[in-house]
């Protein structure tokens, strides 16, 4: 593991907070203050910065109302530091409260989260949803610095969005008025018989 455990997944919940600032709901802030359970079958790595740290065997990381899976954790530390990390999985996951009650939602191949240049790429069948609206496409780059989101698809592909109304994320949809029966024909009045 890196020289400080409880840094090694703080960056999730960083992911966690890119990929809500995407919409008007925030990241739990308290979770960053709750204390951060990492599970995983098997952990490699060494004191230094020479080596990742791996984490692999169903990853699963915990941090207040944060919970993300992988089938791959790879850490990278600068300097004592954390430097990147890198979620892979068929998919990975992660999901987390808003501070409005509101839950986030975020699944894709490849999460990777670089410190040095502050952003998250999502790759490989990126989903994020939450009340207010979904993003899917095979990319999506958080600058958390700018707060630039960038999306898009691989060769053909296509990035899908769905931006649900203000009201519509709060109330739940009103049925349609019922439709009036239609009227009956009219009388045949020239003694001809129905069809």
């Amino acid at each position: 593991m890196s020289r400080n455990p409880s840094n090694a997944a703080r960056w999730l919940l960083v992911v966690a907070i890119a990929v809500a600032s995407s919409t008007p709901a925030m990241a739990r802030k308290s979770d960053r203050n709750q204390p951060m359970d990492i599970n995983s079958g098997k952990q490699e790595g060494s004191l230094d910065d020479k080596t990742p740290t791996i984490l692999s065997g169903g990853v699963v990381i915990d941090q207040g109302s944060l919970h993300a899976e992988a089938s791959r954790a790879e850490i990278r530390s600068r300097g004592g530091d954390i430097s990147q990390v890198v979620l892979t999985g068929s998919p990975a996951s992660l999901q987390q409260q808003m501070d409005d009650g509101s839950p986030m939602s975020a699944v894709a191949s490849r999460i990777d989260y670089n410190i040095a240049t502050d952003t998250v790429v999502f790759t490989g069948k990126v989903s994020i949803k939450q009340p207010r609206g979904t993003l899917s496409g095979e990319r999506v780059v958080y600058n958390m610095t700018t707060g630039q989101v960038t999306s898009g698809g691989e060769g053909n592909g296509r990035v899908q969005m769905r931006i649900m109304p203000k009201n519509a994320a709060q109330a739940p949809a009103k049925p349609a008025p019922a439709k009036p029966d239609p009227a009956p024909a009219p009388a045949r009045t020239d003694g001809a018989e129905g069809n």
